[in-house]
C-alpha cells in the first residue's frame, strides 16, 4: 500500500511541471525570432527611406511644358477663322490673335501673304514663315506637337479625318456659301451667280438651290463618318469635328433647319470643348445676330 501510493503521488507533481516547461520553452523561442526580425528589418527600412528620399531630391516631380506662343491673324466673323481659333485653345497654345479687319490688303500683309486670307499663323519653322488655310494650321500644327488627340497618326484613322475635312471644303462649305453669304454681307466668288449682275430673282433662286442642296453632305457626316459615334474623331473631336461645327454655326443667318443629330451634335462639341469653343462661336454668333438685326431695321 505505502508503495502504491508513493508512485501515484509522485507522477501528478513531475508531469504537471513538464507541460508548463514546453508552452513557456515555445513562447520564448518565438520572442527570441520576433527580435532578431525587427532587429534585422530596422536596418533594412533605414536604408529603404534612405534610397527613397535621395530619389525624390534626385528626381523632381516634372512640370508639364508649356505649349510656344502663336502669332494668329483672323477675323472674328468668320467661321474658317473660328476653326482655328477654337483649335488653338482646345490645345492649350499660347497664342496672340490679331484682328485682320481690314488690314488683309495692305502692303505688310500682302508682302508675308499674298492670298491676303486668313486664318493665317506666322511660325519660323515654316519655309515661308506663315502659313493659311484652316485644316491646314491645324494639320501642321497637330503634327509638329503631336496632337493625336485631334490629328490621329494611325494612317487608318487619320485618312477618315482628311476625308471628312477635304469633303466639307470641296462639298459641304460651297453650298453653305452659297447660301448664306449674301445674308452675311460677304462677297460672292467670281463666276457664280451671286457675284453676276443677275436679276436678284435668280440670285435668289441660286441661294434656295444651294441651301437645298446642303442636306445630301450634310447626312454624309451623320450616317458615315460619325457612323453611330458621338464625334468623326470617336469619343473626342477631331479637328475635322472643329471644321464641321464652326461650319454649321453659319447656317442659323438663314435659319436654316438642322435636323436635330446636327443640333445635338453641336451642343456636344461646345459642352465637350467648353470656352475653347464658346467664346469663338460667341463672336460668330454675335455677328450673325447684328446682321438679322439690321435686316429687319
Amino acid at each position: 500500500m505505502a508503495k502504491a501510493a508513493t508512485k501515484s503521488a509522485s507522477k501528478p507533481a513531475t508531469k504537471p511541471a513538464t507541460k508548463t516547461a514546453k508552452p513557456a520553452a515555445k513562447a520564448a523561442a518565438k520572442s527570441a525570432t520576433k527580435a532578431k526580425a525587427k532587429a534585422a528589418a530596422k536596418p533594412a527600412a533605414r536604408a529603404t527611406a534612405k534610397a527613397g528620399q535621395a530619389t525624390a531630391r534626385a528626381a523632381p516631380e516634372a512640370k508639364p511644358a508649356k505649349k510656344p506662343g502663336l502669332k494668329l491673324s483672323m477675323l472674328k466673323p468668320s467661321v474658317n477663322n473660328m476653326t482655328v481659333r477654337v483649335f488653338a485653345r482646345a490645345a492649350g497654345f499660347d497664342h496672340a490673335e490679331t484682328d485682320a479687319w481690314g488690314l488683309t490688303r495692305s502692303p505688310e500683309f500682302l508682302a508675308r501673304n499674298p492670298a491676303h486670307l486668313t486664318p493665317m499663323i506666322e511660325d519660323k519653322g515654316l519655309p515661308r514663315g506663315v502659313l493659311w488655310e484652316s485644316c491646314a494650321i491645324m494639320q501642321y500644327l497637330a503634327n509638329k506637337h503631336g496632337l493625336e488627340k485631334f490629328y490621329p497618326k494611325a494612317p487608318a484613322k487619320r485618312a477618315m479625318i482628311d476625308s471628312a475635312m477635304f469633303y466639307l471644303v470641296g462639298t459641304l462649305y460651297p453650298y453653305v456659301a452659297r447660301a448664306t453669304y449674301p445674308a452675311l454681307g460677304f462677297p460672292q466668288y467670281a463666276g457664280e451667280v451671286g457675284h453676276s449682275d443677275a436679276h436678284p430673282d435668280r440670285k435668289s433662286e441660286a441661294q434656295k438651290a444651294a441651301a437645298s442642296a446642303i442636306a445630301e453632305p450634310l447626312e454624309v457626316f451623320h450616317s458615315f463618318f460619325r457612323n453611330g459615334k458621338p464625334f468623326i474623331g470617336g469619343s473626342n473631336p477631331s479637328i475635322a469635328d472643329i471644321r464641321l461645327a464652326a461650319t454649321l454655326e453659319f447656317l442659323a443667318v438663314i435659319d436654316y433647319a438642322l435636323p436635330q443629330w446636327a443640333k445635338d451634335y453641336m451642343a456636344a462639341m461646345e459642352k465637350k470643348l467648353g470656352k475653347a469653343y464658346a467664346e469663338p462661336a460667341g463672336d460668330v454668333r454675335g455677328y450673325i445676330a447684328y446682321v438679322r438685326s439690321q435686316a429687319k431695321a
